[in-house]
C-alpha cells in the first residue's frame, strides 16, 4: 500500500537543500496521489516533473498502480503555511476569520506567529457629510484566520 509517509519521504529527499517545501500530500481512492509544492520563489514545470519522476521511479507500478499529480497551489487556493504569507507580503488578501468576520486588505507583514493586514474602506464619520477613507490595521495570529486567499487586482 502506498502511504503518505512514503510519498513525503521521497519528496523530502528530492527537495532537500532547496527552497521548496511540501504543502500537502493527498492519496485518494484508486491511489490517486496529489502532491502540492511551494517555494519562496517561482516553481517551474520542470521542477514539478523532476519531483514526479523521483516519486514514480521509487514506486513499483507492477506491485500497485497509481496516478500522480505534482503541482504548486493555484491563486484560487487558500494560504495554508506561514511561508506563503511571507512570500505574498504586499498583495491583497480576502480574509475570513474564525469569528465569521470577512474583510479585504493589503498584507503588510508576516512572520511565523502573525500577520498584519491593512484594510481600507469608506465609512461615514460623525460630523462629516461624505464617507471618508478609513484605514484599519489588523494584527492576526494564524489560529484566528479561517481562510485567506490572494485577491487579484486589475488596475
Amino acid at each position: 500500500m502506498i502511504t503518505e509517509d512514503t510519498i513525503r519521504a521521497l519528496v523530502a529527499e528530492k527537495i532537500e537543500d532547496t527552497d521548496y517545501y511540501l504543502l500537502s500530500v493527498e492519496i485518494k481512492s484508486g491511489n490517486a496521489i496529489s502532491v502540492e509544492l511551494e517555494s519562496m520563489g517561482p516553481i517551474s514545470i520542470l521542477d514539478c516533473v523532476d519531483i514526479s519522476r523521483q516519486i514514480e521511479h521509487n514506486l513499483d507500478r507492477e506491485e500497485e498502480d497509481f496516478s500522480l499529480q505534482v503541482s504548486s497551489p493555484g491563486l484560487g487556493k487558500p494560504l495554508r503555511d506561514y511561508r506563503q504569507y511571507i512570500k505574498n507580503v504586499g498583495r491583497h488578501l480576502e480574509i475570513r476569520l474564525v469569528t465569521g468576520e470577512e474583510f479585504e486588505g493589503e498584507l503588510m507583514s508576516a512572520d511565523q506567529e502573525k500577520v498584519e493586514v491593512k484594510e481600507s474602506k469608506k465609512e461615514k464619520i460623525e460630523g462629516k457629510k461624505k464617507k471618508e477613507l478609513v484605514e484599519i490595521n489588523h494584527v492576526l495570529s494564524y489560529p484566528e484566520i479561517k481562510q485567506a486567499k490572494i485577491k487579484i487586482l486589475f488596475k
